[in-house]
């Protein structure tokens, strides 16, 4: 049960952002260009079923995954998939340069790629946690495995990426004295300053919005 509400308060109240409109409209979009005979991947799928079309992948057997690997080392043959999703993940890999060459590896020629990851956040280790990724880092990140950007949008704005740092900031500053309170904190201030992250759809209209935006998404083409 406990396990239960811990999923359920990071994906509907800190960590929300794949709920976000932008990231819906762009998944949505993805999968609507599935062939009707095709095959999609989703790695790093977790609890998430996004399509029927679309099997699931995780570093740990689990129910509901269809394989079993990395993403530096996707156990899958070459031009298999019309579609693959990756949310929050490459930075979670040592080398996201190699995973994204597994990603082309894979992906059909023509495929889309939906890559979405984190800019300002803080330290989430899943096991692990190695990068973030500005704009500018994430459509380098894909240039450099000959893929095609189709498309690039922000995830979350700056409005989220403030209340992340500060959710973290506060809940650090309030369990100095007594370092098990810090998971107490976070999940008060998680609650408290959510009203920070509805500011995301004015500051969208700011030029310095990417200085502290939570995250980006590209589609990208074989």
């Amino acid at each position: 049960m406990l396990e239960k509400i811990k999923y359920f308060f990071v994906k509907k109240i800190y960590a929300d952002h794949n709920s976000s409109q932008a990231v819906k409209l762009a998944v949505k979009q993805i999968i609507s260009s599935i062939p009707k005979d095709g095959i999609g991947l989703n790695i790093g799928a977790g609890k998430t079923r996004v399509d029927s079309r679309i099997k699931n992948m995780e570093i740990f057997e689990q129910p509901g995954i269809d394989y079993v690997g990395s993403v530096e080392n996707i156990p899958i043959e070459d031009n298999k998939f019309d579609v693959i999703i990756t949310q929050e993940v490459l930075e979670h890999v040592k080398n996201p340069w190699k995973a994204m060459s597994e990603i082309q590896r894979v992906l059909k020629k023509g495929g889309l790629a939906y890559i979405q990851l984190p800019f300002t956040i803080g330290f989430h280790p899943c096991p692990n946690d190695y990068w973030r990724f500005s704009k500018e880092g994430i459509e380098e990140l894909i240039l450099s495995s000959n893929m095609k950007i189709t498309q690039t949008g922000m995830t979350v704005g700056p409005a989220t990426g403030f209340y992340r740092i500060a959710v973290e900031f506060f809940a650090i500053l309030f369990s100095l004295l007594v370092p098990k309170s810090y998971r107490v904190f976070k999940a008060l201030f998680s609650i408290t300053l959510y009203p920070i992250k509805l500011l995301d759809p004015i500051m969208k209209y700011s030029k310095q919005r990417d200085r502290i935006a939570g995250g980006y998404y590209i589609i990208c083409q074989k």
